[in-house]
């Protein structure tokens, strides 16, 4: 069991809520906007970065900007407090020890699906490009540390190109830097893929993907620190009339075929792109058995059928991770019988407010 216990104060639609947990799924059931999918966002918030909206912090407090948020989570043998001050960044306490959030990503391994992933196939390479960063730090916790050294030093490299800094000696530290972290960034790209597929199940209702990492011009599959570096050095005079860094694992793309045939996926069904979306986030919680898991499905049914509901519920209910799933109503979650527990959920006017159903 990986969460006990988690208390909202002044988070979102919620003045207040104390849930008890036990290992087994949890779904939340309600109409749409009375406040189901924000106890998601705040479970999402026990793991590095801005959570599942990637909402910046005085966003999410109940009372708007003025006011602050407070979440704290037990898990069996630690103790997570994190909260925002009124219009100031969050803070992480782990155990009465102030931690960074890089921190988290060490405890509990959060895995989430939420409904704009359904576009992931089809939008931009940089929406794909976060999902594999976060599927890879949740396999490697030191993920979160390459990628804030690599970007702080790319921010800095672009701050010259902007400024048409010319001389070589400003640039050749950041170079070296970000050469050395985004090799490091790449090879923990690619070895979580290769984890992926082997904890793929595939089968009729959620088939198998295959995964590669699309390079593009950026060079992005390279893993060596002397050949990026270079790259990047040639690279300055170009990079500089764009104002940008335009070569590096920060211009990665993900790409997914599945089937005999081996279908793009962004060719695909609306339920197929679906489908091949939850295999992945159910390969990737299987991949990490040996940790501690919390999977976060909201609308999760969406674009499934019934039989393929129940397919979904039985694969949850036989993983050791730890499940909290929203829908819109509870017949959406008959499948699980008992094996769920149920929290319905309704809104008056600003609060919203939870009751146990089994």
């Amino acid at each position: 069991m990986t969460l006990q216990r988690i208390e909202l104060a002044q988070f979102r639609s919620w003045p207040r809520l104390d849930l008890d947990l036990d290992a087994r799924p949890l779904a939340i059931f309600g109409p749409n906007g009375s406040g189901k999918t924000n106890i998601l966002e705040a479970a999402s918030m026990l793991a590095p970065g801005r959570g599942f909206r990637a909402a910046p912090a005085p966003e999410q407090a109940r009372k708007g900007v003025e006011a602050g948020w407070r979440i704290r989570a037990g898990l069996q043998d630690h103790l997570i407090e994190t909260q925002a001050a009124p219009a100031q960044s969050r803070v992480v306490v782990i155990d009465d020890k102030s931690v960074p959030q890089t921190a988290l990503a060490r405890l509990l391994r959060v895995i989430w699906l939420v409904p704009a992933m359904d576009r992931l196939w089809t939008e931009a390479p940089e929406g794909r490009r976060r999902y594999l960063d976060r599927v890879t730090l949740s396999l490697m916790p030191d993920h979160a540390d390459l990628a804030l050294t690599y970007e702080k030093a790319m921010r800095e490299r672009n701050r010259l190109l902007r400024d048409q800094v010319s001389d070589p000696g400003w640039y050749r530290a950041l170079e070296a830097r970000m050469a050395e972290a985004g090799a490091a960034l790449t090879r923990n790209r690619l070895t979580a893929l290769e984890r992926i597929d082997a904890a793929q199940e595939g089968g009729r209702d959620f088939p198998a993907a295959r995964l590669t990492l699309l390079p593009g011009e950026g060079h992005a599959d390279d893993t060596d620190p002397a050949s990026i570096a270079d790259r990047m050095a040639a690279m300055r005079a170009r990079d500089m009339a764009a104002g940008r860094s335009l070569t590096g694992p920060h211009r990665a793309d993900l790409g997914a075929h599945w089937g005999p045939e081996d279908m793009p996926a962004a060719l695909s069904s609306t339920g197929e792109q679906k489908a091949l979306l939850l295999s992945l986030i159910l390969a990737n919680a299987r991949a990490l058995s040996d940790q501690p898991v919390l999977l976060l499905l909201d609308e999760v049914a969406a674009h499934l059928d019934a039989d393929r509901r129940a397919a979904l519920y039985d694969r949850i209910a036989a993983m050791p991770a730890q499940s909290l799933l929203t829908g819109t109503g509870p017949e959406l979650f008959e499948a699980f019988g008992t094996r769920a527990r149920a929290l319905s959920v309704t809104r008056d006017g600003s609060r919203s407010q939870a009751a146990w159903t089994d």
